[in-house]
């Protein structure tokens, strides 16, 4: 891609899956990042494999559910880099996700939780880079999900939470795309990840296989990709989209 190289990013939600793909691909390009993750260990092992490369990332941890971390977390990324050009927002609770239920039988600590984290750590993460990435002429990209559109019969609070995001996102857009700042979302469909890798039955993706429009399920490095292109100036006319990348799972 063009123009990564010497780009300052921040990989909010890094240690692994989407986001450690994204840190790796974007240091391929030359680009310097800084990893935060609420489970350090992963951040900096992603981190350290980065710099094993030749690139240049550092790792940090942090809480997204609490406002100073999130804070703390981005001036740290400045300091260390004297700007700031592109922010990945991919930070969730997966353990909530594993219980969310539907508008009935979601416990109230589930739903509080998802949308602190997940809708709120958002806003925040935004709330504070946005006065770099405006000075950078910067871009956003915000991990969001397919459930924000497709209307689940369960996981309420978690679709919720990301359709949230992506009106963030579209704010973004419309309030500082005249400034030159990028906002766009990506939605991403079922991603293997070291989590689930060897730990799904068989019939389980068979399934999800057949509910796409393709002949697999997704990587880390097909997210990745298309983060790196939003982060590129290959990217420079796309703004205040969402973007299913999910081989065909949706078709809008």
């Amino acid at each position: 891609m063009r123009g990564l190289d010497g780009k300052a990013i921040l990989i909010a939600g890094g240690g692994g899956g989407i986001g450690a793909g994204a840190a790796e691909r974007l240091a391929s390009e030359g680009a310097r990042l800084m990893i935060g993750d609420l489970f350090v260990e992963g951040a900096e092992a992603c981190a350290a494999r980065i710099r094993a490369a030749g690139g240049d990332a550092i790792a940090m941890a942090y809480d997204q559910a609490e406002e100073a971390s999130i804070a703390a977390l981005v001036s740290a990324a400045v300091d260390r880099f004297g700007k700031l050009d592109c922010v990945l927002a991919n930070a969730a609770d997966m353990q909530s996700i594993m219980v969310d239920g539907d508008a009935i039988s979601c416990p109230l600590d589930v739903f509080d939780r998802s949308i602190q984290v997940d809708m709120r750590g958002y806003f925040l993460i935004a709330r504070h880079a946005l006065p770099h990435l405006i000075e950078s002429k910067g871009a956003i990209a915000f991990t969001s999900s397919a459930s924000s559109v497709i209307g689940e019969p369960e996981r309420v609070a978690y679709g919720m939470a990301k359709a949230g995001v992506n009106a963030l996102m579209r704010h973004i857009a419309s309030r500082w795309g005249k400034k030159g700042v990028r906002s766009n979302a990506i939605l991403p469909g079922f991603v293997f990840t070291e989590k689930t890798r060897g730990n799904l039955p068989e019939e389980f993706h068979r399934h999800a296989v057949a509910a796409t429009r393709s002949t697999r399920l997704g990587e880390p490095e097909d997210i990745a990709a298309m983060v790196a292109m939003l982060f590129s100036d290959d990217g420079q006319w796309i703004n205040g989209q969402t973007l299913s990348v999910d081989g065909g799972a949706t078709m809008r």
